[in-house]
């Protein structure tokens, strides 16, 4: 049983508090905007919020028909800058994305015709179901927020999020995620089917919506510059030292498990990556944050970890063949790992 620690008012940065209030109420407005249209999703809205909030890509995976796509398009809906949508196919060539450059005869030169991938919110759409040639083209942008093409190199904007959604690999017509793309995801959130109350409000919901003919007035909530001060403000969010030693801990426990016992050593082939160390902090930083507190509790951290470690785990050959998975190594990890 973890145990919340309240900071001294006098450990924190003084404009702690001032800094994070700014724009929460933005954040609070477009949060329920969303859970308006997207039922029985809680947990996916938050984590959409959180990538947005901590600066990285999200992929979100589950089974056809849970709203993967419908929530993406809300959030973006909700958002300050420019939206896309790219189905990713088979026959999605790396061009489709980037963009490409087109001659032009009559002076003999080159022009570059920017891709989708130059847009604010890119909604990569079953990202699974191309090759890797294309899943590819996407690294460079994810990890360094620019494209090569030739010998020119063009900055994508400031505000620049992937939202890709995937369906399990189990099913026909899908290619895994190299582990360097998959590294490059802030966040892999997993969805599962809603309860019998969801599933009837969403019932009700899709009639409502059939009537009013889908459209809808609502204009954006949240600009740019909101998200850019959210971004500041979670940076001031007190971390004890505790607790940033049990976030770190955790991490390190995904490279060598000896130390905690629990039988785990058998069950890795590589751990997680400096990478995820940081995407933990900023990740229960902006839990922490939307939750309206001044400080990082180990509930935040608990609560990210699954998301933020499942997809930069690798299990050894012996522990798939057992039918581990990485989550019930992840598991294990939080159960062993003393909580301050």
């Amino acid at each position: 049983m973890s145990v919340t620690q309240t900071p001294h008012p006098g450990e924190m940065p003084s404009d702690a508090l001032a800094g994070s209030e700014a724009p929460r109420p933005d954040f609070v407005r477009l949060r329920e905007r969303v859970e308006r249209h997207i039922l029985g999703q809680a947990g996916l809205v938050e984590r959409l919020l959180i990538a947005l909030l901590a600066d990285g890509h999200l992929l979100v995976e589950g089974a056809p028909g849970l709203a993967k796509t419908k929530a993406v398009k809300a959030l973006a809906a909700g958002l300050e800058g420019d939206f896309h949508r790219i189905q990713f196919t088979p026959d999605l060539l790396p061009a489709d994305l980037t963009g490409t450059e087109i001659y032009r005869p009559q002076d003999g030169s080159f022009r570059f015709d920017k891709g989708p991938i130059f847009h604010n919110l890119l909604l990569a759409d079953e990202v699974n179901r191309a090759p890797a040639k294309v899943q590819s083209a996407l690294l460079e942008a994810m990890g360094e927020r620019q494209v090569t093409v030739g010998r020119e190199t063009y900055r994508l904007p400031e505000l620049f999020l992937v939202m890709a959604t995937q369906n399990p690999i189990e099913q026909e017509g899908t290619y895994p995620l190299p582990e360097a793309q998959l590294d490059r995801f802030l966040l892999h959130v997993r969805v599962d089917y809603p309860d019998l109350a969801a599933e009837k409000a969403i019932l009700r919901l899709n009639r409502d919506e059939a009537r009013a003919g889908g459209r809808s007035e609502e204009g954006p909530v949240l600009s740019q510059r909101a998200i850019f001060a959210a971004r500041r403000a979670i940076l001031d969010l007190y971390l004890s030292p505790d607790v940033e030693d049990y976030l770190v801990h955790l991490v390190l426990a995904t490279r060598d498990p000896r130390a905690l016992g629990g039988g785990l050593s058998g069950w890795l082939r590589f751990g997680a990556s400096p990478r995820a160390t940081l995407a933990l902090d900023r990740c229960a930083r902006a839990r922490a944050w939307l939750a309206g507190r001044d400080y990082v509790s180990p509930e935040d951290v608990q609560d990210l970890a699954p998301d933020v470690l499942r997809h930069r785990v690798l299990l050894s050959y012996e522990a798939e063949a057992e039918g581990r998975a990485a989550d019930e190594y992840v598991r294990e990890l939080l159960a062993l790992v003393p909580v301050p």
